[in-house]
């Protein structure tokens, strides 16, 4: 069997994502890292959200060996992955206004944490709310997106904005409208979607820069290490006594 041509187009699509986030995202990235090596150092907890498939990239730093300990699953119910059914009311809990300020008001998140939204078109009425309320409560918002869907769609909030006008620091994921990265004649729709892998490439640089920025305050990192290597569960069952009151997926 050949190697497939449509494979590789696929990696040189997803590469080439990569390097554009890379090269044009650095400041965002690293201005992003420092503000939640801000907010480690300061006693603060750390949330990532998302919905539908963008809530991928926020359980990727959750929970995970090499990651911030204190990195915490901001979860609307119903709206976290394909397991609601039928998998469409996730995408239209996404257009409910309201149900962010409500998933808000009854979570841990307070003034001085921060809070990752990441959504790749930031048109819809949820992550837009997310934002609005979470910087209303006092948390530092970072916000992952693809401007492109800015100009090229229209805001179904009612304030007419998108997810990048109500962040502190807004992170490009560079996709294309429409997410899918190839086409092919026969073929009705466009497929092979790249958010996904450059989503999570964000958040890994934005946890290495926070990381290399804690140590360079003096401040060991809490991180997770693999539960399946010789030590791991010792090591994570003290980064996670120590720093208990902030981890909130242990309860």
């Amino acid at each position: 069997m050949s190697d497939s041509k449509l494979a590789g187009q696929f990696f040189d699509a997803a590469i080439g994502l990569l390097e554009r986030v890379r090269d044009e995202e650095s400041a965002a990235i690293a201005a992003a890292g420092t503000a939640i090596a801000d907010t480690v150092a300061g006693g603060g907890r750390l949330f990532a959200f998302g919905a539908g498939h963008s809530s991928l990239a926020a359980q990727d730093v959750v929970y995970r060996a090499g990651g911030l300990a204190l990195m915490n699953l901001l979860a609307v119910p119903g709206t976290v992955g394909v397991d609601v059914m039928p998998a469409t009311l996730g995408s239209a809990l996404e257009r409910v206004d309201g149900l962010a300020s409500a998933v808000l008001d009854s979570s841990p998140a307070r003034s001085g944490d921060l809070l990752v939204i990441i959504s790749l078109s930031g048109r819809n009425a949820l992550p837009v709310e997310m934002a609005q309320n979470a910087r209303a409560l006092g948390l530092t918002v970072v916000g992952i997106t693809s401007v492109a869907y800015t100009t090229g769609t229209k805001s179904r909030h009612v304030s007419g904005g998108f997810l990048r006008d109500h962040c502190d620091i807004v992170l490009d994921s560079k996709i294309a409208i429409g997410d899918a990265t190839l086409t092919l004649e026969g073929v009705e729709a466009p497929f092979a979607p790249a958010s996904t892998v450059v989503t999570s490439a964000l958040m890994q640089a934005m946890m290495a820069t926070a990381a290399e920025e804690l140590v360079a305050r003096g401040v060991e990192p809490p991180l997770l290490r693999s539960g399946n290597v010789d030590g791991g569960h010792e090591w994570n069952g003290r980064v996670m006594r120590e720093y208990g009151d902030r981890i909130f997926y242990r309860h």
